[in-house]
């Protein structure tokens, strides 16, 4: 089992650990629901050092960036961030990310935790064919960087203590290389998986140490809480965003995903599976991931099936929670042409009883 190179901070603070992908992250500390609404109104931290980070360099990066990502990599200055998936070949999806333009021949990919092999072994396939050195053209960094995201209405506020340069105007979706608690290029993101802003710092994982504390001695005044993974499924659920293996995977286009708009279908965007993702927006999909609300008592939970007023099968639910902040409970659901339309009544199969629901635009929780 992996550690982070946070892992002993989780351990002494009592969190309770579980294995996640090969390694072993705090799950919660005090309660779901508790952190959740720590995020939502305050500032909370989550180790999130599992996750992947993938270079590209040199004089094909931007060509082979923009081949194997979705979204348009030309629309990217230098310090902004693009979220994006990578299609398969197949009409599915490998793994959605975030793509970081350094300069023109410098990307940074993020990627899932648990894709971490497959992504890699995706774009060094990719990488040979196109002409890049796999190793140093192509570079998986993913056991050198550790990352802290620190969440919250308050967290630029709190962050803006011990980083040296102004971040609190930042604008979403972007990034700078900063100091920040004396550690140098240190990169600094105003990103996040949460929805109520905030940022994500990137240091090697020799400085951990120095980051945990300083982060935590900055946030004090602003009631800063170590928030667990639970939490962070809810809060990304309230607000819609895809996890991977639940919502989105290898047999589900960006466009049945509600993933349209990194989806770009402009000229020189000549992405894998492009001629089929075009086809899909232009004929429409069979079935389309949408989000709900229970309108009676239960708890919605993957898998779970949709069914009509009738008791027809309609779909099936690929997350669900209950949500904190709107106490009902709430998730996402394929759904077949003719029940997808916001305000349309649909039952979840919640063991024996058909739970009455509506659909909803995303976000779920609109605060």
């Amino acid at each position: 089992m992996k550690r982070t190179a946070f892992t002993k901070f989780h351990e002494e603070l009592g969190a309770k650990m579980v294995p996640f992908v090969g390694f072993n992250m705090p799950i919660e500390y005090t309660g779901i629901n508790e952190e959740h609404i720590t995020v939502r109104e305050k500032v909370g931290v989550f180790d999130v050092s599992h996750m992947g980070e993938v270079w590209v360099k040199g004089p094909k990066a931007f060509e082979f960036t923009q081949r194997v990502t979705s979204n348009d990599v030309a629309a990217l200055t230098d310090g902004k961030v693009q979220y994006s998936c990578m299609p398969n070949g197949k009409g599915g999806i490998v793994d959605d990310l975030l793509v970081y333009r350094v300069d023109s021949e410098t990307y940074l990919l993020v990627i899932n935790a648990a894709n971490i092999d497959k992504d890699f072994a995706w774009l060094s396939k990719n990488a040979i064919e196109m002409g890049l050195e796999v190793g140093k053209e192509l570079y998986n960094a993913s056991d050198e960087i550790c990352q802290l995201a620190v969440q919250g209405p308050l967290a630029l506020k709190a962050m803006q203590k011990i980083v040296d340069q102004p971040i609190e105007d930042m604008e979403y979706y972007t990034f700078k290389k900063v100091t920040i608690a004396g550690i140098e290029n240190a990169i600094f993101s105003t990103t996040g998986y949460t929805g109520s802003g905030g940022c994500e710092i990137y240091v090697a994982n020799e400085d951990a140490d120095k980051l945990w504390k300083a982060v935590f001695e900055a946030g004090e005044e602003f009631g800063i809480k170590p928030i667990g993974l639970a939490a962070r499924d809810t809060l990304r659920l309230e607000k819609g965003f895809c996890l991977y293996g639940n919502d989105i995977n290898d047999e589900t286009s960006s466009i049945a995903a509600g993933l349209g708009w990194i989806t770009k279908f402009v000229d020189g965007n000549d992405f894998i599976d492009r001629a089929e993702w075009e086809r899909q927006k232009e004929e429409g999909c069979p079935m389309r991931l949408k989000g709900f609300v229970l309108e009676e008592r239960g708890i919605p939970r993957q898998h779970y099936k949709v069914v009509d007023a009738e008791g027809n099968e309609i779909g099936e639910v690929t997350s669900g929670t209950m949500s904190p902040m709107m106490k009902q409970g709430i998730g996402m659901a394929y759904l077949k042409k003719g029940y997808w339309k916001v305000d349309s009544e649909i039952f979840i199969q919640i063991r024996n009883k058909a739970v009455k629901a509506k659909v909803v635009a995303l976000p779920i929780y609109k605060g």
